[in-house]
């Protein structure tokens, strides 16, 4: 019988004894993966005649696309918002801890900061790809400081910027440079951003509304110059009215240009937003929905008081706020070290501003479905299949079609994460 090895020496790997996502379904049948990519069987069998060098037993898990996080702004200590000297080793650090959730890829994400910050940081966050050493970076989210003040969440104030009437000079002169920027979160409302938005979008860089007061025609006039994301739905906007529903009526919109597709981030995380809501989205527009963290310094430690960029947050239970009054004395040293603006904050604003989550992916994709009651196969695609989709990577990410990256997550029935694979090679699996 000829061998495969007369196409590719590389060995050929089976998954078998597994129900894999793919067509929208979960299906019973083996997964082949070769060089990293997923094979067509029937062109292993007929064309090479080829067979499997090993055989992997999923042991009846569902096999789906690794998920992939387009808003996380650190976690387990690190905070991608504060300058060092090594940036890389703490964005390398979260890679490698959010793979026992599942996540094959994501969106490291600066909240709004002085400019200082962004030139120093932006250089050294480099997409590369996913490994032994943790998630692959598709690139930097930048989350301000283009953004309204009224709908500022936990963004510090101070910092904030707008157009001046020079558009991109303005947003150049705020970040440095757009080389590592895969998406750009901004408030359509703000004089000179239409100009901004088109420019953005035609070197390929996403461009999301958020932490906005726009009005629908506002919100609608962005997408058609290019627009193609919300910010965390329902957070930081105006609330939906039946006269003027704001930013939300894009789920719905008639202006939306044919063959576009308008996606939402969504934090279902249980504290951001209400499960009706998230039902309401959900049942409006279901393909657009993607699930986000949104997740903070604090996402793996106990409860405390932490950092979001340039403020001070405090995590109580699951939920995580803009820090109230607290004299300086009870924030660490180290935290002292590392936050420049600290001097001015010896007294943190009493508030309950949410301010990001401490949710991690697979928890989000399981309270997706519990809240929603969506279809397993609709809670995985929320966190792979519509994130590749809006980053333009749905050829490669977010599917197991043949030829696609054999980025898998093996989940058991209750969506519990119990390996995780990065073209087909496994980097993190649950120890019993």
């Amino acid at each position: 019988m000829p061998s495969n090895k007369s196409v590719s020496d590389a060995p050929i790997v089976q998954f078998i004894n597994c129900r894999i996502l793919r067509e929208h379904t979960l299906q019973r049948e083996d997964l082949w993966v070769r060089e990293g990519k997923i094979l067509d069987p029937l062109k292993l069998f007929f064309d090479e005649q080829g067979y499997a060098d090993t055989r992997v037993d999923c042991e009846g898990s569902i096999v789906a696309p690794g998920f992939i996080d387009t808003q996380i702004n650190g976690g387990y200590g690190v905070d991608f918002s504060l300058p060092s000297d090594d940036v890389d080793a703490g964005v390398s650090f979260v890679a490698k801890k959010i793979l026992e959730h599942g996540v094959t890829s994501f969106c490291p994400t600066l909240v709004t900061s002085p400019p200082s910050v962004y030139h120093k940081v932006l250089p050294q966050i480099k997409a590369h790809s996913g490994g032994q050493h943790g998630a692959g970076v598709l690139g930097v989210h930048v989350e301000g400081p283009f953004i309204s003040s009224e709908k500022k969440g936990a963004h510090l104030e101070k910092y904030l910027r707008s157009f001046q009437a020079r558009g991109m000079a303005d947003l150049m002169e705020a970040y440095g440079s757009l080389d590592n920027v895969t998406m750009v979160t901004l408030a359509p409302e703000l004089a000179g951003s239409q100009s901004v938005v088109r420019e953005l979008s035609s070197r390929g860089v996403t461009v999301s509304l958020g932490h906005s007061v726009a009005n629908l025609s506002q919100a609608e006039e962005a997408v058609e110059l290019g627009a193609s994301f919300i910010t965390h739905l329902f957070n930081a906007m105006l609330p939906f009215h039946h006269r003027d529903p704001g930013i939300v009526g894009l789920l719905t919109s008639d202006r939306i240009p044919a063959g576009r597709t308008v996606y939402y981030g969504m934090i279902a995380d249980g504290i951001h937003t209400n499960p009706a809501a998230l039902r309401i989205a959900h049942r409006a527009h279901p393909s657009g929905l993607v699930l986000v963290t949104d997740a903070i310094t604090a996402m793996g430690l106990p409860p405390g008081r932490h950092t979001l960029g340039q403020q001070v947050i405090e995590i109580q239970g699951l939920h995580a706020y803009v820090a109230g009054l607290t004299p300086l004395v009870s924030v660490s040293l180290a935290l002292f070290l590392s936050f420049p603006d600290l001097k001015a904050l010896i007294w943190c604003s009493g508030t309950t501003t949410l301010s990001g989550s401490i949710a991690t992916m697979d928890m989000c994709v399981r309270h997706f479905k519990q809240a929603s009651g969506c279809r397993v196969e609709e809670a995985l695609e929320a966190a792979s299949l519509h994130p590749a989709q809006l980053l333009g990577i749905s050829q490669t990410k977010g599917k197991l079609d043949y030829g696609a990256d054999a980025d898998l997550v093996l989940l058991d029935d209750d969506l519990n994460v119990k390996s995780t694979f990065i073209s087909g090679e496994k980097v993190w699996t649950r120890t019993p």
